[in-house]
């Protein structure tokens, strides 16, 4: 019997804290309470939905993120910080990347508000599934989470009229004027004392019911009296009411003889919460054919018989429809251009003048408008006559494909692998990255760039330059001098295409695309996890595919561009480059940070032996001459060539000129020399080749087999690298096996 108390005392609980937060949260004023909201925070409760987006956008706060093309303010409310997400990562639905396009939407929208309102639309376009709807969708979303903040309050007003027992004589319409029982306002009447309610469906702002010129002179008043930086803005300056409430207003400011104050009493203010599920603020259409507004004939509604008299008399219209119900917010056309034109050409007129023309009113705009097209669709409209006049009316905001292959490999481990139900094996994902950027690829045009760029430019192959985006990671082929001016110039290489039509990352494999191979490969009846093995197969299947995809249909050009079959062995190659490096560090063989203090010890001795020193031992407490042996082991594992005196001194030099480059920077040896790092740890590698190919051998065994036929020492060899294995680098028991046979099939073979 217990139980059903507990029930109800939670239930109690519940009740109790919603009805709490309701009254925190202010829910229904009177006009004269709102009045004094505003009196204390005049700007707050006066924006438009243009500044009102705006004040999101700052709201959620900004970081700075660095590029190898350049440096970006990122808006964090396309991180949903309000969602859960795991650790390290983010909710499922925030936007991966884009932050020029972040940007170029913070810059219309703050134009917006400096002209007083959302006059134009913006228009993103791109490639299908390059995150256009994706950025609108968590515009919406923050939308919604700001207005349940105190910051973000946003209230309308609806008309209330009292039952007779609340007022006497004929509810104010007539001669006993103000005579409802004493009440200053009827707002916090209950549901059993009113008789009708009229809401305001296209959400007037309450300041509508001051006069346009008294109104001028409270805002401002109030915002000289706040010192805003702003001033008022144009909707809530110069709107005035919808039709229905401008017919109950004159109806009742009649009835009472011209008594304002009376009219007020019948106003209830109430907040209100943007949500895209009751499209209530935050509205997206899709390309159908139908108008986007509408309008109803109120009085013809059999329920609002109980309006008074006066008002049953007045023919009452009230707007309906997409525009209507995104007032205060964002309205979202999807795939705009999809549509034919006269089923949106009411726009070229609306967001000029900020109303759409109805059948008996004229409904003023109050949301920001954002439309999403692909680029075959803009391309077609173009063309058409009457693009020059739409023309001045969008903003235009490019939205391509990601050229960063850890950007993209972000979406699929965002998006994608919380759907798997399988352990995800590492390089899985990062296969799938690699190849969609790899397959957006231009060539560069060494024309476009000065001589000396354009030279080493005209030699990038497509690895190279996704490398080069994504890890501002230059060639080691080139000399130092040539790698220092590309390395200089990744944001020039970045925008040449940009004037292009075919801009590059406007054709390649979409995430959409991917986001299907990954799902098929983790089905795969071959492996236990998502393999990257698998990935590479439903890749390979995918290419097959050429009559579905123009990125199939590129045509190959020097420098491995657009080459799909040869991206499958670039892709296979670096699997099987990580794999061997996790494999050997697993092994316990060798201690990764091992050959980077030797090469650091190694930099140090170098220096002394230029500047013809000594070097201080701190075991012996003794200054010695550099260790000559040491120095010339390390030469042997970088494969120096030539005389190693000269080798020396160049590279000292190049820590000087790096040191110049970098003032104020500490000199870390393997950050400035990775490539001597990675020659080292090869070589180092190489000399224990024969003892990881013996563990790797042993992990199938213990796996695959239970350790038969193996010895004690192996099978604890083979599980501890199983264990670095898993605890390091991610992966499973099977994975391991899994890595460990590839390794077996295509690196060690000669071996075995």
């Amino acid at each position: 019997m217990s139980e059903p108390r507990d029930a109800a005392s939670q239930v109690k609980a519940i009740a109790e804290h919603v009805e709490q937060r309701f009254r925190a949260g202010r829910r229904v004023l009177s006009f004269a309470e709102f009045l004094g909201l505003f009196d204390e925070q005049p700007v707050r409760y006066s924006r438009d939905a243009s500044r009102y987006v705006r004040d999101v956008f700052d709201h959620y706060g900004t970081a700075r993120v660095r590029h190898p093309w350049g440096e970006h303010t990122r808006y964090r409310l396309f991180d949903l910080p309000w969602e859960p997400a795991p650790p390290g990562g983010l909710p499922r639905g925030a936007l991966v990347g884009q932050e020029a396009v972040q940007e170029e939407i913070y810059r219309a929208l703050s134009n917006f508000v400096r002209e007083g309102r959302a006059n134009r639309l913006v228009l993103l376009h791109g490639p299908n599934g390059s995150a256009k709807s994706t950025i609108a969708a968590c515009i919406m979303a923050a939308l919604e989470h700001y207005s349940t903040l105190d910051d973000g309050a946003l209230y309308r007003f609806n008309w209330v009229f009292p039952t007779q027992k609340s007022a006497r004589g004929s509810l104010g319409f007539g001669h006993q004027r103000g005579s409802a029982e004493g009440a200053a306002s009827f707002a916090h009447l209950g549901d059993e004392e009113i008789d009708a309610k009229l809401l305001t469906e296209v959400r007037d702002h309450p300041l509508f019911l001051v006069p346009p010129a008294d109104r001028q002179r409270l805002l401002e008043a109030s915002y000289g009296r706040v010192g805003a930086a702003e001033p008022p803005n144009d909707w809530v300056l110069r709107g005035q009411l919808s039709h229905k409430s401008q017919q109950i207003f004159e109806a009742l400011l009649s009835s009472y003889d011209g008594s304002y104050a009376d009219v007020l009493r019948h106003v209830q203010v109430e907040r209100y919460f943007i949500s895209r599920r009751y499209r209530v603020g935050a509205v997206t259409i899709g390309p159908q054919l139908s108008v986007d507004a509408g309008e109803r004939q109120v009085t013809m509604d059999r329920s609002l018989q109980s309006l008074p008299a006066s008002l049953q008399a007045v023919t009452l219209y009230e707007a309906k429809g997409e525009l209507v119900d995104a007032a205060g917010g964002v309205l979202e056309f999807s795939d705009l251009l999809k549509r034919p034109l006269d089923a949106f050409k009411y726009l070229q007129l609306s967001i000029e003048t900020g109303e759409v023309a109805l059948t008996a009113q004229n409904v003023q705009l109050n949301c920001v408008m954002v439309g999403s097209a692909n680029e075959l669709h803009l391309d077609a409209f173009r063309d058409h006559v009457e693009f020059a006049s739409f023309r001045g009316r969008l903003e235009l905001a490019r939205v391509p494909y990601l050229l960063s292959f850890d950007q993209e490999k972000l979406i699929y481990d965002t998006h994608v692998t919380p759907q798997v139900r399988r352990h995800v094996a590492p390089h899985a994902t990062e296969m799938a990255a690699m190849f969609a950027v790899l397959t957006r690829m231009r060539r560069p045009n060494p024309d476009r760039f000065g001589r000396a760029l354009g030279a080493i430019v005209s030699t990038l192959t497509v690895v190279e330059k996704a490398d080069l985006y994504a890890l501002g990671k230059t060639p080691e082929r080139l000399d130092a001098d040539a790698q220092k001016v590309l390395h200089a110039s990744v944001a020039e290489i970045w925008r040449e295409s940009d004037a292009y039509p075919i801009y590059e990352g406007r054709v390649g494999a979409s995430p959409r695309e991917m986001r299907v191979a990954l799902l098929d490969a983790a089905q795969s009846t071959s492996y236990r996890c998502l393999s990257p093995m698998a990935v590479l197969d439903e890749i390979e299947a995918l290419c097959q595919r050429k009559n579905e995809f123009e990125w199939l249909q590129q045509e190959t050009v020097s420098g491995g561009y657009h080459d799909v079959k040869g991206f499958g062995e670039v892709l296979l190659t670096r699997l099987l480059l990580a794999s061997e490096y996790e494999l050997y560090v697993s092994s316990g063989l060798v201690q990764e940070e091992q050959y980077a203090e030797l090469f650091e010890r190694y930099v140090q001795h170098v220096s002394v032996w230029v500047k013809k020193e000594r070097i201080f031992n701190r075991v012996t407490q003794r200054h010695e001459e550099p260790d000559e042996k040491m120095m010339a082991e390390v030469e042997r594992l970088l494969d120096v060539k030539g005389d190693a005196p000269d080798w020396r001194r160049q590279l000292i030099s190049a820590i000087a000129a790096w040191a110049l480059d970098h003032p104020g920077q500490k000199v870390d040896a393997p950050a400035v020399f990775p490539q001597h790092l990675r020659r080292m740890r090869e070589a180092i590698f190489a000399d224990r080749r024969g003892a990881v190919a013996e563990i790797a051998g042993s992990i199938l065994v213990v796996v695959r087999e239970d350790g038969a036929g193996l010895e004690a020492a192996q099978k604890r060899d083979a599980q501890a690298a199983i264990d670095r294995m898993v605890a390091r680098f991610g992966y499973c028991r099977e994975c391991a096996a899994d890595a460990a046979s590839l390794l077996l099939r295509k690196r060690f073979v000669d071996l075995i």
